[in-house]
């Protein structure tokens, strides 16, 4: 699923363009605990979250994670949209809690299979 059908089936607001809106990611991951996504993720997944501090742009920036959304309505602080607009990370933000978002894109067809068991 590339990930502009990712915002388009989460209703969010595109924040960053980045480099990523034509990618395609194999999977989701939601979490606001950054060294889980540090555990787990694989590749070509796209990051959920409530946590809004340039911690979460670092975290994607790391494990080569090409896009973010933000969930339950909160839009990050200039600083944290500047990172990831120097990092070419695209930045999303949807007013679904974590758990709608992730169900959303689960029955759209985006699986687990970029994250470790």
């Amino acid at each position: 699923m590339k990930v502009k059908e990712v915002i388009r089936i989460l209703d969010a607001e595109l924040l960053v363009e980045g480099e990523a809106l034509e990618s395609e990611v194999l999977a989701a991951c939601g979490s606001d605990l950054m060294s889980d996504v540090m555990a787990y993720v694989k590749e070509n997944v796209l990051l959920l979250t409530g946590l809004v501090n340039p911690q979460v742009i670092r975290t994607a920036e790391m494990m080569d994670i090409k896009a973010v959304v933000f969930v339950r309505g909160k839009i990050p602080g200039q600083n944290v949209l500047d990172l990831a607009r120097e990092k070419g990370i695209t930045v999303a933000a949807t007013k679904h809690p974590m758990f709608i978002a992730c169900g959303k894109l689960y029955s759209a067809g985006l699986t687990g299979r970029g994250v470790r068991d």
